[in-house]
């Protein structure tokens, strides 16, 4: 079997149990009030488990087979494509969520946008910082101030 239908079978078990706690563990722990409720909070949870279920099933079953290209992934070839790159990138995505809470979102979202370019190769920084700064503050002030949503913005000994 290829390496894409493997992927597809284990993300078939993840979103069957994903799909399974939605439909039944999480309903049965409702308050009586929200039972009436149109929409309940395990409402995006079964929509989602049920889309993963469909697309692996799909990928499983190889309906989305077209010819062969050249440039699917060969997993023989693995060691022959950018892997520094995308491990760079997932200890980047790691330490942005660890660094999330001490550093406040300004600092560590720039920092993770600003070194995940530089990462994937970008070298102009006069474009690459100011982009990076004004979408942290977009971002911030959009769930902050439109959402009602509190983002600690800078570090605890900053004022944060």
């Amino acid at each position: 079997m290829a390496l894409d239908r493997w992927i597809a079978l284990v993300l078939l078990g993840i979103c069957v149990t994903y799909g399974y706690t939605a439909w039944f563990t999480m309903d049965g722990s409702l308050a009586p009030f929200m039972k009436r409720n149109p929409i309940w909070p395990s409402t995006f949870p079964k929509v989602l488990s049920m889309f993963g279920i469909i697309c692996s099933l799909i990928i499983l079953l190889g309906f989305e087979k077209s010819e062969a290209k050249e440039a699917d992934i060969d997993y023989r070839r693995l060691t022959e494509y950018k892997l520094g790159q995308a491990l760079l990138l997932l200890g980047l995505m790691a330490a942005y969520a660890l660094m999330l809470r001490p550093a406040g979102f300004i600092f560590s979202t720039s920092g993770f946008l600003i070194l995940g370019s530089f990462i994937l190769g970008e070298r102009k920084f006069q474009f690459m910082v100011p982009i990076a700064l004004v979408a942290t503050f977009s971002v911030w002030y959009l769930v902050q101030e439109v959402l009602g949503i509190y983002l600690r913005p800078l570090p605890g000994f900053i004022g944060g």
